[in-house]
């Protein structure tokens, strides 16, 4: 496949954007992460550089160096041209349980009825497909997981709540996800996740990262009151499947 061409950007004196064309592409998330890699593994020597993945773009920032940005720019698009293929990452799918009771899921039954199928299909819909994650922002852990099939596409709410509680799962047009703390929010709920997304305690606070697939599984809600006291005591770990590369 052809490399994507790129565009730079000064991002302020510590910092520059890459930008790649704007659609919702696996090719273009791929070539992201690949040059990620790549540049983190074999071509910023410095220390401290923090790198922020988004749907078609990657944010290097460097705190505490400034960027000459003619030089830098001429070397990020020489090491852009070489780096396709030269990182190999594992390719993650998480299953992540789902409860779609209706005290949980408190607009399914309005999507429901706003797509014309019913509620136990919207929820097969929901569960049959995988994800892909192609960025974490908004609130710490929250992914923008896209994928969703056709039929199960509606817009956002005209009005956002003020709270969405945590565990939350939305999907608003092309996009579904768990909200993985109580926050505003103007997505359509349809279930709740008991698995905390975020612990800014661990080493590793988001277990998911960027590029990594996500499958949803029905539960019960006796399931989901059995999930959420494991997690809450530290012996529940979500399924995670290697995928070949």
């Amino acid at each position: 496949m052809t490399h994507p061409p790129i565009s730079l950007k000064p991002y302020g004196r510590h910092a520059i954007l890459i930008e790649w064309p704007n659609e919702v592409s696996e090719h273009i998330l791929e070539s992201i992460l690949d040059f990620e890699d790549f540049l983190l593994k074999d071509c910023l020597k410095e220390k401290d550089w923090e790198t922020i993945t988004a749907y078609n773009s990657l944010l290097l920032v460097h705190p505490k160096l400034e960027i000459d940005f003619p030089k830098f720019i001429h070397s990020l698009q020489e090491w852009y041209d070489r780096s396709k293929g030269r990182v190999a990452r594992d390719r993650v799918l998480w299953k992540l349980p789902v409860c779609y009771d209706r005290s949980f899921g408190i607009d399914l039954e309005d999507v429901a009825k706003r797509l014309d199928k019913s509620v136990d299909a919207i929820i097969k819909l929901h569960t049959e497909n995988t994800y892909t994650v192609y960025g974490i922002g908004f609130v710490p852990g929250f992914m923008y997981l896209g994928g969703v099939p056709a039929e199960l596409e509606i817009p956002r709410k005209v009005t956002p709540r003020l709270k969405v509680q945590k565990g939350s799962v939305g999907i608003a047009s092309k996009q579904t996800g768990i909200y993985p703390q109580e926050s505003p929010g103007g997505w359509n709920i349809i279930g709740n996740c008991p698995v905390p997304l975020f612990d800014r305690n661990k080493k590793d606070p988001c277990f998911v990262n960027v590029g990594d697939k996500i499958q949803f599984q029905p539960i019960s809600m006796g399931e989901y009151e059995l999930h959420k006291i494991e997690a809450e005591v530290g012996i529940y770990k979500p399924e995670k499947i290697l995928l070949d590369a």
